[in-house]
């Protein structure tokens, strides 16, 4: 059956609005008339008139008696909501997966003893979906939003959004990572830190071959893996190039796997003692390629993981990994938008944590 298309005065309400939420019209800037709409879109003037009605009736523009319509003030308190009305946005890369669930909650139980809305919407990591998010956004009365961007590490095409909340005066702050041409307020993990402790952890127990597996389309990835190779240069081991593994979000279900799988045919005395892994979602998926070819952990292969998440605790061998604080996150993240909303947009700093390994059953000395 053939999708029905958008009636064309749809179709062109899209368009203006596209315009405003990417401040391309700022408030009170005057918009083409609408002959010159009608003419740029081949649409009637009646076509034209009904898409700037609804708008205006929206708040989005508003009239002038014999000089035109003009782009509303979307930071007025009636779009933006007084202390009893706020509405809080919140784009995170997944909602219902792993330790997002957790953030989530932290966000809304905080959201919630304020009398504030949260809108959630997930990227699932990928960059259009992103896009789609913040425009949808946009065209909501935010007070503010809580964004964890996709892919940080792969650069951030959709900068004409967040230059656009800066435009509305929508304050914004960023979870676990920050795109690197913003200077929006995040609330991160000190990843290098946790990369950092993992392998000193490993190194400290005997483990001088030590494998690591990193996502490097974010930066959470990127800086876990330059602290795992901080601690070997502190302590003068090299890492082979073959025992460190880069991936991206698309390959992370086959390549890892596939890698260590190569890796532990070896004989015992080339193949790795010990692993790190990206997050503890991988470190689960690596226990059955260990488990494939007999081996077990942490007698063949002492592994940690990043986040502390449920999976963590879930198999038959406890995970040693290193936490992420997830529930205090999130509140965090509430408070330091909405201080931010109290300060009027000035900003306001960063919040890191340190990051702690949590010492379970998974890792222990090497078999000599």
């Amino acid at each position: 059956m053939k999708e029905q298309q958008q009636p064309k005065y749809m179709q062109l309400k899209q368009q203006i609005l596209s315009w405003i939420v990417t401040a391309q019209f700022k408030p009170h800037d005057k918009l083409p008339s609408e002959n010159e709409i009608g003419k740029q879109f081949e649409m009637s003037r009646q076509t034209v008139r009904q898409a700037l009605g609804d708008l205006e009736q929206e708040g989005w523009l508003y009239r002038v008696q014999g000089k035109g319509t003009f782009v509303s003030d979307q930071t007025a308190p009636e779009r933006r909501g007084g202390s009893n009305g706020m509405t809080i946005g919140m784009i995170t890369t997944h909602i219902s997966d792993y330790i997002f669930p957790t953030i989530v909650r932290g966000v809304e139980s905080s959201l919630r003893s304020v009398g504030a809305r949260l809108l959630l919407a997930s990227t699932d990591n990928e960059k259009e979906k992103e896009k789609e998010s913040l425009d949808s956004m946009l065209r909501e009365p935010l007070t503010g939003l809580i964004i964890e961007p996709t892919k940080s590490a792969e650069g951030n095409p959709n900068f004409n959004y967040f230059l656009a909340l800066d435009a509305m005066k929508i304050p914004y702050i960023m979870l676990n990572e920050r795109y690197s041409d913003l200077d929006a307020p995040c609330l991160r993990v000190d990843d290098e830190l946790g990369g950092y402790r993992a392998a000193e952890h490993l190194i400290k127990l005997g483990h001088s071959r030590i494998a690591g597996f990193f996502k490097t389309d974010d930066f959470q990835g990127v800086h876990r893996m330059r602290g795992f190779l901080r601690a070997h240069r502190e302590r003068g081991l090299t890492v082979p190039a073959d025992f460190l593994l880069r991936y991206t979000t698309e390959e992370k279900r086959t390549l890892p796997a596939d890698a260590l799988l190569a890796l532990l045919q070896r004989d015992p005395e080339q193949r790795p003692t010990a692993m790190i892994c990206y997050n503890d979602e991988l470190a689960v998926r690596m226990l059955d390629v260990v488990r494939q070819l007999g081996l077990a952990v942490p007698e063949d292969l002492s592994i940690v993981g990043f986040d502390d998440a449920n999976l963590a605790t879930a198999t038959e061998v406890k995970l040693t990994t290193v936490a992420h604080p997830k529930t205090e996150m999130g509140a965090d993240a509430v408070a330091l938008l909405l201080a931010m909303v109290d300060k009027q947009g000035r900003q306001v700093q960063d919040k890191v944590y340190d990051p702690q390994l949590v010492i379970r059953e998974s890792t222990r000395q090497p078999n000599r």
